[in-house]
């Protein structure tokens, strides 16, 4: 029973100690690990054990939620509204103003040759009162398909989110990614239709990760891309497969962090034109988070023929991080939504404003119960 963790987690938020409360895409088990203390750890070389929750400026540190208390349980998802109703935000002209301002400034600066794509955001401050657990349970029944997560240490603050992007998977030596961009509302079971700027700006997600993991794995194949539904929403998805050597996750981890999907290309400088440009700290969203290097216990030998040597077994790491998209900052009596869309030379100011809108129903819906 659940009941358990959600009673764990009054006494953590009333006892202002740390704690990850999540679930994994397309799964019915609920986990919660409680760190038994308000210290504040931190990642140094992700060769770590324990739940990550990393900035998207990785110059800030990770940190690092240490497993003290793992408790596990099944959660029966509840029936839901329909995600296609509509819920509204409040219409704020000079935030709408300053935000197509900032997509100009940045086709400008991509007509100069600077970079090809930045992928530019904004908060949408919103009130919120209410209970923390039924948002979160809201969250699960709606978003089955994402990872859902409420995240809190006393000093660093509160996140909620249901992200349908995986940063990595890691098992032993071998490992998976995802390029994902592109979004369109929608239309009950009608497949999307992709336009060229959103084709091209998938590719460039794609082609980005590809090289900058090539000098970096032992091994590395891509999928055909495909569209995928995450909540009332589309994507483009390409998955992406390899083998790194020993003792190498961090080299890779770092070198998949920010992606292209998260920032643009080229990356350093599409990055220094966000952090010069944004005028916001955009802190962890964007970032990544999840279960870093936990040890799995795998079968050596799956020959049922071979008894004998199927009772030898061996310990893998195993890493499952999701990047934090989909994300709200949980303040006194605020909730802070964030938002983001890509941007190349085909972009249109007044779309991107409205894709960042329709992103922003996926947790506006969770606040107002919808």
């Amino acid at each position: 029973m659940p009941q358990e963790l959600f009673d764990q987690v009054e006494i953590c938020l009333k006892e202002q100690l740390p704690f990850a409360l999540y679930r994994k895409p397309n799964n019915a088990e609920l986990i919660g690990i409680f760190q038994s203390n308000d210290e504040v750890h931190y990642v140094k070389d992700f060769t770590e054990t324990g739940f990550v929750f990393a900035p998207f400026n990785l110059n800030d540190n990770a940190i690092l939620l240490k497993m003290d208390v793992v408790i596990k349980a099944l959660y029966e998802q509840s029936e839901i509204n329909d995600l296609n109703q509509n819920v509204s935000v409040a219409y704020n002209e000079i935030e709408k103003l300053r935000y197509l301002n900032l997509v100009s400034s940045a086709i400008k600066t991509i007509d100069k040759g600077d970079f090809n794509k930045v992928v530019l955001s904004r908060k949408i401050e919103v009130e919120f009162k209410e209970d923390v657990l039924e948002v979160y349970q809201h969250l699960l029944n709606t978003y089955k398909k994402a990872f859902c997560y409420f995240w809190y240490h006393p000093k660093i603050g509160s996140w909620m989110g249901a992200t349908p992007e995986i940063l990595v998977k890691r098992k032993g030596s071998q490992f998976s990614t995802m390029s994902l961009a592109g979004t369109q509302n929608s239309q009950k079971s009608e497949m999307p239709k992709w336009s060229k700027k959103e084709l091209d700006e998938q590719q460039l997600v794609t082609d980005y990760i590809l090289n900058a993991l090539k000098e970096k794995t032992v091994s590395l194949k891509s999928s055909e891309r495909e569209s995928v539904r995450a909540g009332q929403l589309w994507h483009l998805r390409t998955e992406i497969k390899g083998t790194f050597s020993p003792n190498n996750f961090g080299t890779v981890l770092k070198a998949l962090h920010p992606t292209p999907a998260v920032c643009g290309t080229p990356l350093a400088s599409a990055k220094e034109f966000i952090l010069n440009n944004e005028m916001y700290d955009r802190s962890f969203y964007t970032g990544f988070l999840g279960e870093l290097n936990i040890q799995e216990e795998v079968s050596r030998n799956r020959n049922r023929k071979n008894q004998e040597n199927s009772a030898y077994r061996s310990v893998a790491k195993t890493s499952e991080l999701f990047v934090n998209l989909r994300c709200m900052q949980l303040l006194k009596d605020k909730a802070a939504i964030y938002v983001g869309g890509g941007i190349t030379k085909d972009s249109n100011p007044e779309s991107e404003w409205e894709e960042t809108t329709l992103k922003s129903m996926t947790m506006l819906r969770v606040l107002s119960g919808n």
